[in-house]
């Protein structure tokens, strides 16, 4: 049976809720009786505001809202049940988000990260090219524009940044702002580049598992991947199908995908200070520091060893 609750009962409930003040954020922890989970607020400046959320409700919960003014917003959801993850993004401009009732599933957990912005702070941030995003900000008394999807795996690093956000202070909000900046530069490109009407057909369930597990194959074999055709028969799929849904599921190519796994895991093994330069290139995969350098240089702006320094100072 799930619990239904007003949009005024739950903003009661986050208001009495138990909130502690930490050095992240505000963190507000989900009372027995509905789940377990926190959800922390973050406030980086006037106008732009962050959660995210961990939580495992025990029931469905339906959270029914009313007409309302809706800033821009963005939200990547994580869902792990049975042994299962899944995820997505949804994307709001501005305007008149109508009345309706939000549902969050019970019995599995929800990892999420969530942004709202003002449309006036996204005007200064933008200035005169927000003229080229009409649908993306309209008047409050025009539907907003929605927009859900499967986040690209630019995305996805995105968002895991921000999870895992090493700072505090003025440095933690500056660099998530910085995040929150690119993950809605990502949005807009796909908003541009992939009309919502238009796309290849969906995919079925079991092939949406076999690319992910092609992805899996892609992570463990990071310095000797498969060929395509290889990786395809390996998880029981054509060639075709794997090139096409792979960018579907992920929003790049396969190979597009290794090389952002490489950078990223590269970028981590530096920054944990236990590897070299050289050894961090051959640890994913490249043959020539050279490359490395100018592949990493390209992806983070800076050259490898002075990253490693920084970092290790």
């Amino acid at each position: 049976m799930p619990i239904t609750l007003s949009q005024a009962d739950y903003a009661n409930w986050l208001n009495e809720a138990t909130c502690t003040p930490t050095t992240e954020g505000e963190v507000t922890t989900y009372p027995a009786t509905l789940g377990r989970g926190q959800q922390r607020y973050v406030a980086l400046r006037e106008g732009i505001d962050l959660g995210i959320e961990d939580l495992w409700l025990n029931d469905d919960l339906e959270i029914q809202h009313c007409d309302r003014t809706h800033p821009l917003e963005f939200t990547f959801e994580q869902v792990q049940s049975g042994g299962k993850s899944s995820q997505r993004y949804d994307f709001f401009g501005s305007g008149l988000a109508p009345a309706e009732v939000w549902r969050v599933p019970g019995q599995r957990r929800i990892v999420s990260v969530n942004v709202h912005i003002d449309p006036s702070v996204f005007h200064q941030w933008i200035g005169k090219s927000g003229d080229d995003l009409p649908d993306l900000l309209r008047p409050a008394d025009q539907h907003y524009l929605e927009r859900s999807g499967i986040p690209t795996a630019a995305m996805q690093m995105a968002v895991q940044a921000i999870l895992r956000c090493p700072f505090q202070g003025l440095t933690q909000r500056l660099y998530l702002e910085s995040k929150v900046w690119e993950l809605m530069a990502l949005l807009i490109e796909d908003l541009q580049t992939t009309p919502g009407n238009v796309g290849p057909p969906a995919l079925k369930p079991d092939d949406v598992e076999r690319i992910h597990y092609a992805s899996k194959l892609l992570r463990r074999q990071i310095t000797q991947p498969p060929t395509l055709i290889e990786l395809a028969r390996a998880v029981g799929i054509n060639d075709h199908k794997l090139k096409v849904g792979f960018r579907q599921v992920f929003g790049t190519t396969v190979f597009g995908y290794l090389h952002e796994h490489r950078m990223e895991r590269s970028r981590q093994l530096l920054e944990s200070g236990d590897l070299s330069v050289t050894a961090a290139a051959e640890a994913v995969g490249f043959a020539s520091r050279g490359h490395f350098a100018a592949a990493f240089r390209r992806k983070y702006g800076v050259n490898p060893g002075v990253y490693a320094r920084e970092k290790r100072a």
